[in-house]
Parts: structure tokens; C-alpha cells; sequence
């Protein structure tokens, strides 16, 4: 195969800036386009040449692509995917997968089912410093994991949320802060720090006019009796100045929107505890010398990735089934605040969408004076 032939199913402003970028790699073709307003569809498809369609199903059965590259709202994610799958193609979608964690099972067990590549849009996770952080963690140089810590505020303003009919909303959304603002972060969170095994949340509608959480705090616990703390929220700016910290026996990784730092110990807090004389002092802490590896980066990189991974080349950056991890802590997190009580990870199904199916019969359809379909240029990465 020269080039993957991807079909576009979602044309919005996140939409087109995707094609942008499958226009610049050799790798890849756009094949088709897809829109359920039928204008947006007519004018995109003409404007890169290529047949459109309002309905992704039409599509899919289409016969004119090898894959296609899901930029909808949420709750169609997994829909969409698992059609696609059925007809025997590749699937690359946006994040989040999808809303509930029994969705994520179905979408993955079509994945599986297929045999086809899934991947998702965790783009970040192809920055230098993330994959830089990754692999030390992954070496062993920090130790044995014993806290976490993720702070990661994104303002939005009102006029954010009263821009479409689904933001903000139960029914179009599935959540706030977290199912929409924060699966990126997470999604690091989670690949460098592991998932937790139980969180104990509090989340609320603190500032903004909309029925979802717009702030968050949780507090973690792992497999291995670690500790942990996370905090996200639209309330604060600057917008997404992530911070992290991952804290070994032997050393700590602090990671920020675009740097890292590793700090090691010598000898580990554990053997310094158990063999020091002294009353007062510590392991000797240095912080060591890092380079970052020269790598591509970005949304091109991880369409670039996924043709390449059809094509049998290398392995998915960011593959589908990982997508689950961010979506079990965001389900913990919600289920969690709104029983007021722990909860621990796997989430219960059943539980789950119960919750969810009875907040969205409370949710109430929006009207907004006009509907904007354009991503934050600050993201465009």
C-alpha cells in the first residue's frame, strides 16, 4: 500500500485542520468526506476534491477508503468506530474513544474483532519530553512508584459553552472539564504514572452556567500503595500550564507543558531510611542532565504513525486500547463526585450508566444564537 485512503467523518474546525495534515504526508490520502450538515459536507468535500457525504455510513460502505479518522462529538466516537470496523476498515479516533466505560469495551472488542488498527488522537504523547519522561520511567531509574501528582486548569468562558448546543450538556457532551478539556492530560498522567485503583473525588459547577463539572480534585490510590492527587478545571488561567510530578524510591520526574526534569536519588529513600546514622539529612538528590530526543511531533505525527502501522511498519504511539485508561479514571472520577463516596477502578458498568443515563433524562437541549465550529489556535499542534 502507497498510501492509506482516509475518510474524514466530522468536518468541524478540529476536522479540517486534520486534513491539513494528511495532505502534507506522502503516507496518506484524503478519499472522502463526511458531515451530518450536509452544507459543511458539500463545502469541504469540494474544496479538497473529494466525494462527500452527510450520512458515515454512506462512507463507510463507500468502498473508497482504507480508514477513516473520527473528529465527532464524543458520544459518537464508539458508534461510528464500530460501524466502521464491521466494513473492514482501520480506525483512528479522536479523543475520547468515547464517554462510558462500557462503550470503550464494545469499541475495543470490535477492534479486536476486526483485526484492524486502532488508534486514538493522544497526540501528546509524541512531544520529545513526554516520550523522553516515558522512557525513563520505563528504564527503572526513578524506582518503584510512591505518589503522583497532576494539575493541569483550562479556562473556558461562558461564551465558550454557549457557542454549540452540545457543550456543557449531559446529553451532548457526557461531562464537562473532564470528558472534553482534560483526556489529553490525563491520557500522560495515567502512561506515566499508572492507573489508579481507587479515587476518592469531589467535583462541581463552580463558576459557569452549564449542568456538567467545570473543577475537579481527587485524591488516588494505586496497586502498589501509592498515593496520588490530581486537579483540572475551566475555572483558572492561564489555560493547560500542565503540571506533573511522578515520585520514585529513586528519583522524581517533574513534567510541564513543554519540559522535563529528572531528579535522582543516591542511595534510594528506602535504603537511605533503613541504613542512615545521622538524625537529620537526606540522600544526596541531583538533578541530572537531559537531552530530548529529535522526534516529529503533533497530530501529523500520529496520522503519520497510524498509516504507518497499517502498513505494517511500527507500532501504534497511541493505541486504541490504551484509550480506555483515561476513560475508567474519568467514569471513577464522575461516579465518585456524584456518590460522594470512593470508588474504585475497573468501574462498575452497570453503575455507571445508570448514573449517566439519569443525569442526561434531566439534560436539557440548548439554543444558542449561533453555532461556532472552530478549534482554540493555541492547540493546534
Amino acid at each position: 500500500m502507497k498510501k492509506i485512503r482516509i475518510g474524514m467523518i466530522g468536518c468541524g474546525g478540529m476536522g479540517q485542520g486534520h486534513i491539513k495534515k494528511i495532505k502534507e504526508l506522502p503516507e496518506a490520502q484524503l478519499a472522502a468526506v463526511s458531515d451530518a450538515d450536509p452544507e459543511t459536507a458539500r463545502k469541504i468535500g469540494t474544496e479538497n476534491n473529494v466525494p462527500y457525504f452527510a450520512d458515515y455510513r454512506k462512507l463507510i460502505k463507500s468502498g473508497l477508503c482504507d480508514a477513516v479518522l473520527i473528529v465527532t462529538p464524543h458520544y459518537f466516537h464508539h458508534e461510528i468506530g464500530i460501524a466502521a470496523f464491521k466494513s473492514g476498515l482501520h480506525v483512528l479516533s479522536e479523543k475520547p474513544i468515547t464517554v462510558t466505560v462500557a462503550a470503550a469495551d464494545a469499541f475495543l472488542a470490535a477492534a479486536k474483532k476486526s483485526r484492524k488498527v486502532f488508534g486514538v488522537m493522544f497526540q501528546q504523547r509524541t512531544f520529545p519530553h513526554v516520550r523522553l519522561a516515558r522512557e525513563i520511567i520505563k528504564s527503572g531509574r526513578i524506582g518503584k512508584i510512591q505518589r503522583t501528582l497532576a494539575v493541569e486548569p483550562h479556562y473556558r468562558s461562558q461564551a465558550y459553552y454557549d457557542s454549540s448546543t452540545w457543550r456543557g450538556t449531559w446529553l451532548g457532551e457526557g461531562g464537562g472539564v473532564l470528558i472534553n478539556q482534560s483526556p489529553h492530560g490525563i491520557d500522560l498522567f495515567m502512561l506515566l504514572g499508572g492507573l489508579p485503583s481507587r479515587v476518592i473525588a469531589k467535583t462541581r459547577t463552580k463558576i459557569h452556567k452549564i449542568e456538567v463539572e467545570d473543577e475537579v480534585t481527587a485524591l488516588l490510590e494505586y496497586p502498589n500503595g501509592a498515593w496520588g492527587y490530581y486537579y483540572t478545571s475551566t475555572c483558572e488561567d492561564p489555560a493547560s500550564p500542565l503540571f506533573m510530578e511522578i515520585v520514585g524510591d529513586s528519583g522524581k520526574i517533574v513534567l510541564t507543558e513543554n519540559d522535563v526534569k529528572l531528579f535522582t536519588f543516591k542511595p534510594s529513600i528506602s535504603k537511605h531510611n533503613a541504613t542512615a546514622k545521622t538524625m537529620w539529612g537526606g540522600p544526596e538528590i541531583k538533578e541530572e542532565k537531559l537531552k530530548l530526543p529529535k522526534t516529529e511531533s503533533g497530530h501529523k505525527e500520529i496520522i503519520r504513525n497510524f498509516c504507518a502501522a497499517i502498513m505494517g511498519r511500527e507500532k501504534l504511539l497511541a493505541p486504541g486500547a490504551e484509550g480506555l485508561w483515561s476513560i475508567e479514571f474519568i467514569n471513577a472520577l464522575i461516579l465518585s463526585g456524584k456518590k460522594e463516596k470512593p470508588v474504585n477502578i475497573p468501574v462498575n458498568r452497570k453503575e455507571y450508566e445508570k448514573l449517566l443515563d439519569g443525569l442526561k433524562k434531566k439534560s436539557k437541549i440548548k439554543k444558542v444564537k449561533k453555532v461556532e465550529r472552530t478549534t482554540d489556535p493555541r492547540h493546534d499542534k
